[in-house]
């Protein structure tokens, strides 16, 4: 009742689109107040001493219109799954489509199977960062090929907050390069299928996400079998 009392008040201060205009930047505000206090709270937690095989992590990974948020291209969906060590939490999941500024390019849109008519009806970017943050909390985040989601993030963030991302992060196309210098290929595809991992919903966020799970599963067994126990020794492992 409160805010149909503000928006009355507005409304009759200067019409209905002010009115309007001004909750949605008062909610904007508040997703933005979030979003820099998880990033001031996340740079105070080193977690090095935590073993692999408790460790908190979330795997994800983005659909984008292309390859460099700095050339305009957009997130236009985010997923994500919860693991514990190597432990696939089933009911623990984050998806979301994300509403892009423009029209998403043909061949995305037949790569990813996301429509301009439903993604012109999904949340707008702030508050899909918000809700990702919010799943995401104070875990490590794992991903293949860091570089691209990264970049998005980053950009993504300080677009709407003006804050950049200081989450931990484990690349597994990175980890699998240090455990097998000598293979031939580390692109997701590959690690798939010489890990023996079914392919479904691939070029999909969220059923990217959970794949890269099960791979991140087989190579931390793998890692902790070289004596690596901890987050930091995992780091100690990737700068060798």
């Amino acid at each position: 009742m409160k805010g149909m009392s503000k928006l009355w008040h507005l409304y009759r201060m200067g019409g209905i689109t002010p009115a309007v205009a001004s909750m949605f930047d008062a909610r904007n505000a508040q997703q933005m107040a979030f979003i820099r206090s998880v990033m001031k709270e996340q740079r105070k937690n080193s977690m090095y001493d935590i073993p692999l095989q408790k460790l908190d992590t979330v795997v994800f990974d983005l659909e984008t219109t292309g390859f460099s948020p700095y050339s305009g291209d957009e997130i236009i969906s985010v997923g994500a799954v919860g693991m514990s060590g190597d432990f696939v939490i089933g009911q623990e999941s984050y998806y979301s489509l994300v509403r892009p500024g423009k029209k998403i390019p043909e061949d995305v849109v037949r790569l990813t199977g996301i429509r301009n008519e439903e993604a012109v009806e999904a949340p707008e970017l702030i508050t899909v960062l918000k809700e990702f943050l919010e799943f995401v909390n104070h875990r490590v985040l794992v991903v293949h090929g860091s570089g691209h989601d990264k970049h998005f993030l980053n950009s993504a963030l300080w677009k709407t907050s003006k804050v950049n991302l200081s989450h931990r992060f484990i690349d597994c196309m990175i980890l699998a390069q240090r455990l097998e210098p000598k293979r031939g290929s580390y692109d997701l595809d590959s690690l798939l299928s010489d890990y023996g991992i079914e392919v479904n919903g691939r070029h999909h966020a969220l059923g990217d996400a959970g794949m890269t799970a099960q791979l991140w599963k087989c190579l931390l067994n793998e890692t902790i079998r070289r004596d690596v126990s901890t987050l930091g020794d995992l780091y100690d492992f990737l700068s060798r």
